[in-house]
């Protein structure tokens, strides 16, 4: 797994032997979206690969003004692989955008602020690598409608796995009653377990991709499930995140169902999470491992993690980009909303993987998921980390206790921190906590984010009334 082609010239021989018709250009926005134009093979050419194809950036949210709208689409050839979903022979190709007005990689590219977060951890001299493992987790409906109107809202989906189809007639077929229930989904063989084949087929696309797949299975919500994959760099794991989601959403559609990664689609169940394995290292060595520490953890790891706890509120605005996300960071539910580290202990917001020796220790963050943007997500936490170690910042922790079972008022007591409770509280915390993020972020791109985010997320989110409170409020 990994590279199919090398250099620029690898990529046309590639091209020519699998008979490529379209080269597919694909980039990522500020949320986390995947964009993409088509170009005829016979229109690509070596000048274009290294010099860049035009678009119109003003087309995006939050980019570029109308009257600078002119950008450059540099592709990443190493990046190349094949459609596995088009009619006809495709070749993607993943892109950085180049801002021609200042002559540099974009300051509002998700994928080159990534690159700048390695670069500046480079340029201090503290690691020339950097590793992260995400766990996005997903589910399946068999369909999804909603409505939002100015005088009405709502939502319903269903999975013939949801526990609310006990009782349903089916008209063209019987009721199975084999379902796993609320909370009850993680591991049941078939036919509890109704995604087996379907999962199967992922994992072998994901392959084909260039992805290395370790495992399948279904997780702890009815329709809910997870592909794991083998950790890269800080961009290739990116990349990755944006390859999962799009097999991921695709063998879902084409078997003719729907995919959503989003964080808390049901109520009352676990929600979708992307856990974020991470370390540090330098001239082939793993900075995070201290034998014979807890957990085998260098002070390094543990300032790293104090680092991304300090700036938590910050760092969510770009982790847990959603209004939805904070719906899932509630207790009860495995989401990891208490601020500490623990060795094995998955209550803890940072969890160290048990049994890993000097090439595996690692520090897993738990709190993350798919509404973000993987580049930023990602650089973010490895920004907050550099400056937990340089100010060696120390988390409260360690914690083997089940977290789970402590009250508000007993995780006050105790002094332990917790996750921003909403998104207009991690933006909140953003505006307020950013120096940290300036070596790589500019101002402009802080300011457009928080800006995009009340507008398109809080300010509508918060306007509107939910049948819950319909519920809760219309008697008054």
């Amino acid at each position: 797994m990994g590279k199919f082609v090398n250099n620029t010239e690898e990529f046309f021989t590639f091209c020519k032997e699998n008979e490529v018709e379209f080269v597919d250009l694909r980039f990522t926005d500020i949320k986390g979206a995947w964009h993409h134009l088509t170009y005829r093979m016979s229109a690509v050419n070596e000048g274009n690969i290294e010099g860049g194809f035009p678009f119109d950036g003003s087309s995006i949210e939050a980019w570029q003004p109308i009257n600078k709208s002119d950008m450059l689409l540099k592709a990443d050839v190493e990046t190349a692989f094949l459609d596995p979903f088009t009619a006809d022979q495709t070749i993607i190709l993943i892109c950085d955008i180049f801002d021609i007005y200042k002559g540099e990689l974009y300051e509002k590219c998700p994928r080159s602020i990534a690159k700048k977060a390695l670069k500046h951890a480079e340029d201090i001299g503290i690691a020339d690598a950097a590793y992260f493992g995400p766990e996005n987790e997903f589910f399946i409906f068999d369909d999804v409608t909603f409505v939002d109107n100015i005088n009405e809202a709502g939502y319903r989906v269903d999975t013939e796995e949801g526990e609310w189809n006990s009782n349903t007639n089916y008209k063209d077929m019987y009721n199975t009653a084999h379902r796993p229930g609320t909370k009850g989904g993680y591991f049941p063989v078939q036919p509890t377990d109704s995604m087996v084949d379907m999962r199967a087929e992922m994992m072998q696309v994901l392959e084909q991709v260039g992805l290395e797949v370790i495992l399948g299975h279904h997780e702890v919500a009815q329709g809910q499930g997870e592909i794991g994959i083998v950790f890269s760099d800080i961009i290739g794991a990116s990349d990755n995140v944006q390859k999962y989601k799009y097999v991921v959403k695709m063998i879902a559609h084409l078997n003719g169902k729907t995919a959503t990664f989003m964080p808390k689609p049901l109520y009352g169940d676990n929600g979708n999470g992307m856990h974020v394995h991470q370390s540090l290292w330098k001239n082939g060595k793993n900075l995070f491992y201290n034998e014979g520490a807890y957990g085998n953890l260098s002070d390094m790891a543990i300032n790293y993690a104090g680092g991304i706890f300090k700036h938590a509120k910050a760092v969510a605005a770009f982790t847990n980009a959603s209004t939805n996300s904070y719906k899932r960071l509630i207790p009860g539910y495995e989401a990891p909303s208490i601020l500490t580290y623990s060795s094995q202990n998955r209550s803890a917001a940072c969890r160290i993987p048990y049994g890993a020796g000097e090439m595996a220790t690692r520090i897993e963050m738990r709190f993350p998921d798919s509404t973000s943007c993987p580049y930023l997500a990602f650089a973010v936490m490895m920004l907050a980390g550099l400056d937990g170690i340089k100010e060696g910042t120390n988390p409260v922790g360690p914690m083997d206790e089940d977290l789970f079972e402590l009250s508000l008022d007993e995780i006050r007591e105790k002094g332990i921190p917790q996750m921003p409770h909403t998104l207009r509280e991690a933006i909140e915390g953003l505006i307020g906590d950013n120096d940290f993020l300036k070596p790589v972020f500019t101002d402009e791109m802080i300011e457009a984010y928080q800006h995009y985010k009340f507008e398109r997320d809080i300010y509508p989110d918060e306007g509107r009334p939910t049948a819950y409170e319909f519920k809760s409020t219309y008697q008054c």
